[in-house]
């Protein structure tokens, strides 16, 4: 098998900015590469334009040539809403070759994708699923087809501990080409073997795309080493530089004074200052040559930046929550029975779960009780944004809603402290990206002081470049966390605290469920 991508260049047609410029690349059987880079930069464009130019003809413009030996699958990054709306059958027959297939090569795909084979011909929505059984169910579809290469779109991005494991197994054993999109660190430490990194470093410079055979934490920290080295190079350079012109400077003062002041009467010694000036100006002429070849400083795409400094943090001691629920439910369905947690201030809790167990919902309880508490300043970051962001409104409107100038200018400098390009202030909130809207997010908890911070998936949609920074900030957070998550790295860095949520309730748990992709299930020790 084979892809081959030569000269790729695609522009966006709204405000003609280049999302990729003259990309090439060659990718063969085994290779597992993942697309990274920053919110916007045009990865998933990249994906669609491969499958199917067709599918970004409307918002984007581009020219270069794509060569596949072999059918291509494709896994989009949101389900369609009418196939959420099909039974499983239904989804499955939507394959061209599915009624082809014998049982025994129905029984291969299941079998590979730890499937039931008995589902395929269920009547249930495939919108009632859990995450794991959806992508597992989007997957089989596509190996009906019998791909060579598969384009997966963020196909972690729903996904309980258990099925992250499943996913990163099926992919390190898939045989032909595998070009992907996540935002799960661990997921691109433990599978990537190529890395395509988009960036946009500077307004005004054009976009680039690396491509290098490497591990994802190998490049990451060769590429944070290099810039290291060179933005150390580039500042010695600089100090170097400075002194060189400095004592130039003094030079041509001194010189230029001694010509000011020389008398006529002495054209000897004026003759001797004019060639003492022309040896000072040939001196300035080496200086710019040399400052044309110092180390310049790296020009690549920053990572966001976020600092929290509330003026007031519960105390240590402070009872921040105490929740006891007999039931949690979500309609006429009970989710869980006797739910207890207590949280006390400085506190950072991490609440895991497989899909379905109610963790959203009960993450929606606890911000709707400590929403009205007049003794705290809470943030809320909902699994869905619009739930929280007016998407009618513009980024700088919603941050500063007084529409006094010195407002909109603290907005600005925020905004533009997360990566927020000066036109994307001014677009339509709905407009945004998953990731712009998450830093729009943490955007206001900054200005508003948040020192109780209530999250749910808070790092789903930051790029893995991002996610270390947005990490760090949490962790140093001084104000109390309760999260639901489902990224490994975020809740070993920044938890200290880890219950799963079961039928039973919620169960402490202990760090090693994070590697070994398991929990308890409520049995055991550890019950609140």
């Amino acid at each position: 098998m084979l892809l081959q991508i030569d000269h790729l260049t695609l522009t966006h047609r709204r405000d003609l900015r280049t999302l990729a410029e003259d990309v090439s690349f060659v990718l063969h059987d085994g290779d597992k590469a993942a697309v990274i880079g920053e919110e916007g930069n045009g990865k998933s464009t990249l994906l669609q334009w491969i499958y199917d130019p067709q599918r970004i003809d409307s918002y984007c413009q581009y020219s270069g040539r794509c060569t596949a030996e072999g059918a291509i699958g494709y896994l989009a990054q949101e389900l369609a809403s009418w196939d959420r709306e099909r039974s499983v059958y239904d989804y499955c027959a939507a394959s061209e070759n599915f009624h082809d297939l014998t049982p025994q090569e129905l029984g291969d795909v299941a079998r590979q994708l730890h499937f039931d084979l008995e589902e395929y011909f269920s009547d249930r929505p495939v919108g009632s699923l859990s995450g794991g059984e959806r992508l597992k169910l989007q997957l089989s579809r596509l190996l009906f087809d019998r791909p060579g290469i598969l384009l997966l779109d963020e196909p972690s991005s729903d996904l309980d501990l258990p099925a992250l494991r499943w996913l990163e197994d099926f992919i390190n054993s898939y045989q032909g080409i595998i070009l992907y999109i996540s935002h799960d660190e661990t997921l691109l430490e433990r599978t990537a073997n190529v890395i395509l990194h988009m960036e946009h470093p500077r307004e005004g410079k054009p976009p680039r795309c690396t491509v290098i055979r490497s591990g994802y934490r190998d490049y990451a920290l060769r590429r944070e080493s290099a810039i290291r080295n060179q933005t150390r190079q580039a500042r010695k350079d600089r100090e170097e530089y400075d002194k060189k012109m400095e004592k130039f400077r003094r030079i041509q003062q001194s010189v230029e004074h001694a010509q000011n002041v020389v008398s006529r009467q002495d054209p000897g010694t004026g003759r001797l200052l004019k060639k003492k000036m022309h040896a000072v100006q040939s001196m300035g002429r080496r200086f710019q040559r040399e400052a044309e070849q110092m180390t310049a400083l790296p020009e690549v795409e920053e990572a966001v930046f976020l600092r929290f400094a509330p003026e007031e943090t519960p105390a240590a001691g402070k009872v921040v929550l105490d929740l006891s629920l007999p039931e949690l439910r979500a309609g006429d369905r009970v989710l869980a029975r006797d739910v207890r947690l207590f949280v006390r201030g400085g506190e950072k809790i991490g609440i895991i779960g497989p899909n379905g167990a109610g963790k959203t919902t009960l993450i929606r309880r606890l911000a709707e009780q400590l929403l009205r508490r007049r003794d705290l300043k809470v943030g809320y970051m909902p699994q869905n944004y619009s739930e929280e962001l007016p998407g009618e409104l513009t980024p700088v409107a919603y941050l500063a809603p007084s529409g006094r100038t010195e407002d909109i200018t603290r907005a600005r400098t925020f905004l533009g402290s997360v990566r927020f390009a000066g036109e994307e202030m001014f677009h339509a909130i709905e407009e945004l990206s998953g990731g712009q809207k998450a830093k729009l997010l943490l955007t206001k908890f900054m200005l508003d002081g948040a020192n109780v911070l209530i999250l749910d998936e808070p790092t789903r949609n930051f790029s893995p470049l991002s996610g270390p920074q947005v990490r760090r900030v949490l962790s140093g957070f001084p104000g109390v966390i309760i999260s639901v998550s489902h990224d490994r790295k975020f809740l070993l860095e920044v938890c200290d605290k880890l219950y799963s949520l079961t039928e039973n309730g919620l169960t402490a748990e202990d760090r090693s469920c994070l590697e070994q992709g398991d929990l308890r299930n409520g049995k055991g020790e550890g019950r609140l």
